[in-house]
């Protein structure tokens, strides 16, 4: 055991001892280099996109742009617990290597890399328009991510950001959940600020507080059905929130007229404090 009790006393005894401890040696350093070498490959490969995803319930984010360097840092840091998949072909490594966001390189509207992203076992996913392509081209990228999307996994939640007006109905059709026009909210606030800039300035400071809150739906529950609009804004003043308005089918009423009474299938539009 290297403690000197026992040691060859013949040139032969001592020549095999040599041997061995050469031997031992070099199978511990070829050892350990090869298991550096393959943690090394192994995390090379995770930052290059290769490594395919085997986790649950986590968020597809696809296309690289500042939309989605901002949904995806806004996400990672009001849930750390969240795991998210950025796909895209453009990049080269992961962008965002200090957050819980893996990376897969590859076209989105390919099979393969959504198999990669395992998108089987996603809970939503985020499709962000393509800013180096034209308005139509954009909307027709996404539109036929979506249907990759849907015909992996019809179930998954698939919220689709569409350019052009023309293409809503066709993104609908293809199977979104939502449909986010980004344009026309762009619009909306150039609009206003040209007919007044206290307004315009106004909007922005409204969504600089969104930023630091949550917005979310609510199902309404048993316990709240048949109340009126009214009595549950206060309620949800009281708790710190703020009630908006109602989801109702496909319709979204804000701020509705009193008495408007809240049915069992309404989906309650609320900021968080």
């Amino acid at each position: 055991v290297g403690y000197g009790d026992y040691a060859p006393k013949t040139v032969m005894g001592r020549l095999s001892g040599i041997a061995l401890i050469f031997v031992g040696a070099g199978f511990l350093a070829s050892y350990f280099v090869t298991l550096a070498a393959a943690a090394v490959t192994k995390q090379s490969e995770v930052l290059d996109g290769k490594v395919a995803y085997k986790g649950k319930r986590h968020i597809i984010v696809i296309g690289w742009n500042e939309r989605s360097r901002e949904i995806l840092k806004t996400l990672a840091k009001n849930d750390k617990s969240q795991t998210f998949i950025l796909i895209d072909e453009s990049l080269d490594i992961n962008p965002l290597p200090e957050l819980n966001v893996h990376f897969i390189r590859g076209r989105s509207n390919q099979d393969e890399t959504l198999i990669k992203a395992n998108v089987y076992d996603a809970s939503k996913v985020i499709i962000t328009a393509d800013p180096n392509r034209g308005e139509l081209q954009a909307d027709m990228g996404s539109i036929l991510t979506l249907l990759a999307v849907k015909g992996i996994n019809r179930e998954v939640q698939c919220i689709v950001e569409i350019l052009t007006t023309e293409q809503v109905a066709n993104a609908r059709r293809a199977g979104a959940d939502e449909v986010v026009q980004t344009n026309m909210l762009t619009s909306f606030i150039m609009i206003n600020s040209i007919s007044s800039q206290e307004l315009f300035t106004s909007f922005l400071d409204l969504l600089n507080q969104l930023d630091k809150r949550k917005l979310t739906f609510k199902p309404a529950t048993s316990e709240i059905a048949d109340k009126t609009y009214l009595e549950l804004s206060q309620l949800f003043i009281q708790d710190g929130a703020l009630l908006l308005g109602v989801k109702r089918g496909e319709a979204t009423i804000l701020n509705p007229p009193h008495p408007f009474k809240i049915i069992p299938k309404d989906q309650l539009i609320i900021i968080l404090g």
